[in-house]
């Protein structure tokens, strides 16, 4: 028998709030960090296991694809099972995929592991989120989203580091170790602290299987279209149109299902609230620049500075140290200030600073480059925290379960193409620079010759013959092409993202005249 709904109105968690926050938390850190750590691996791990660098990408790509398909239907998924019951059986299973990854012998079981591994991981934030939700009233949410922006946005930025250090210093294997002791330590919190909310508890949900089907095929299609469009040549390859199709078909006819089915597997009708609505978009757009940014960077440092995957790691340390520094702040200003106003603030200053960094130069320093990052990433902490305090303000309790489900699922599923269409974009802008370059550079025009001719004579006077310092001098003049090439090409990519933050500014007054309002109105649910 279902108890009375004034005794749920009033329930409150057994232990302190602060310790589950922390508690769930490390466990959607771990899955956070998990994926990006990997990137910096992949060379160590291609060679490792005998395979080519492109055919390694694919435990990148198995990842992403489980991971956001489960990022939708974990709502049902902790219906079905019970939120506690299931957060403990992603944290156990990612744990032992995690193991499994370590000792894979061979491409093929590392990616069968991985898809273990992003399936069971997937479950992991939007449970995290739906527990806080529970477990703080609404007028403290800012604060705990203050927790979990460290852990979301910390990952991101932690993993490349943690995982040059430990492939440069051990082995790649220990990029997934390392979870081990984390996830004990964690399953072991989780059952101590952590209960589920009577409204929680575990229901009997029938399958939807056509829902699951349709999410499946359409986010599983177009990640995969995403990740390999430019190995496969994008729309010249069969494969691609064929992936692009079903990953539309898929989406689209998921969203009709969802709306008109019976018990749906995600209940969309939370999307008829506004802030909701518009916070969901919002925090998209903050994944999308976050991982898009956070994977460009190092690339720079180690492909064209030279620099080691810790040292490129070690880039972006300090933004998150800037952020943790800031949150307090932005925290206290939330109480002041309408929302959306701190919420454009911080998508005009991520605009800026990208603009700031789209001026890169051949002989930047470690100094220079670490504060061009660190202005990128602090502009975050106006961001995460206010949009996802806005974005559940208005939203009645039973439907933060769903909630969370697609607010994780927009963050990191369109974070995670992000990755993937920056890494195209740069190579379709490199291609274009290096065309347009290649115009440029004939041994006819006055300022190439010139080099040329200044750089031999330079080879001359210390002694080396005439044809080899010739041969020298063209050797010299390709390389200062590809890093003007390169150059030019991370600078145009840094341009692009500051324009898409800065057309993200107008949206944000779509958001109610939110601020002690949007608490007051979240407190009446």
């Amino acid at each position: 028998m279902s108890k009375p709904a004034e005794h749920h109105d009033n329930w409150k968690p057994s232990h302190n709030p602060w310790l589950v926050a922390v508690t769930v938390t490390l466990a959607a850190f771990m899955e956070v960090l998990d994926t990006t750590i990997v990137n910096v691996a992949m060379p160590h791990i291609a060679g490792s296991l005998g395979s080519s660098y492109d055919d390694a990408t694919w435990a990148l790509t198995s990842y992403l694809v489980a991971n956001g398909i489960v990022l939708t239907i974990s709502s049902w998924l902790s219906r079905l099972f019970g939120r506690k019951r299931y957060f403990l059986i992603c944290i156990s299973m990612f744990t032992v995929s995690s193991f499994l990854c370590g000792l894979a012998t061979s491409l093929p079981m590392l990616i069968v592991f991985r898809l273990m591994q992003g399936f069971f991981g997937g479950g992991l934030q939007p449970s995290q989120q739906s527990i806080i939700l529970d477990t703080f009233p609404p007028e403290k949410r800012g604060a705990a989203f203050g927790l979990t922006a460290i852990a979301t946005i910390v990952g991101p930025v932690l993993g490349p580091m943690l995982g040059g250090y430990l492939t440069d210093n051990l082995s790649w294997r220990w990029i997934f170790f390392v979870n081990i002791p984390f996830g004990i330590i964690t399953v072991l919190a989780v059952t101590a602290f952590v209960e589920d909310p009577p409204w929680e508890r575990k229901k009997r949900e029938p399958v939807d299987v056509i829902g699951i089907c349709l999410v499946s095929l359409g986010l599983g299609c177009l990640e995969v279209m995403c990740d390999r469009g430019q190995d496969d040549d994008w729309f010249g390859s069969s494969f691609i149109i064929t992936m692009a199709v079903l990953g539309v078909v898929g989406v689209v006819g998921a969203i009709i299902w969802l709306c008109y089915a019976k018990n749906p597997l995600v209940r969309l009708t939370v999307m008829k609230d506004r802030n909701f609505a518009t916070g969901m978009f919002l925090i998209s757009m903050v994944g999308a620049l976050l991982y898009a940014s956070a994977i460009i960077v190092p690339q720079f440092a180690q492909q064209v500075l030279g620099y080691t995957a810790t040292t490129s790691g070690l880039l972006l340390a300090p933004g998150g140290v800037a952020v943790i520094c800031l949150i307090p702040l932005v925290g206290k200003l939330m109480g002041k200030v309408q929302l959306r106003y701190l919420i454009a603030f911080g998508f005009f200053s991520m605009g800026m600073a990208m603009f700031t960094a789209a001026n890169l130069y051949a002989a930047i320093d470690f100094k220079h480059l670490m504060l061009y990052r660190i202005g990128q990433t602090a502009c975050l902490a106006f961001l995460f925290v206010p949009i996802s305090t806005v974005a559940y303000s208005t939203l009645p309790r039973e439907l933060n379960s769903d909630a969370s489900a697609l607010f994780s699922m927009a963050r990191n599923y369109v974070g995670s193409l992000a990755i993937s269409l920056a890494t195209a974009a740069l190579i379709q802008v490199r291609q274009k620079q290096q065309n347009y370059q290649a115009d440029n550079m004939i041994s006819s025009k006055k300022e190439v010759a010139n080099y040329v001719q200044t750089v031999q004579q330079a080879a001359e006077a210390h002694g080396m013959a005439a044809g080899k310092a010739h041969s020298f001098a063209i050797a010299q003049l390709y390389q200062e092409f590809t890093t003007q090439v390169a150059m030019k090409s991370y600078n145009e990519i840094f341009n692009w993202i500051g324009v898409m933050a800065l057309c993200v500014v107008p949206l944000c007054f779509l958001l109610s005249s939110t601020g002690k309002k949007a608490k007051a109105e979240g407190g009446a649910h």
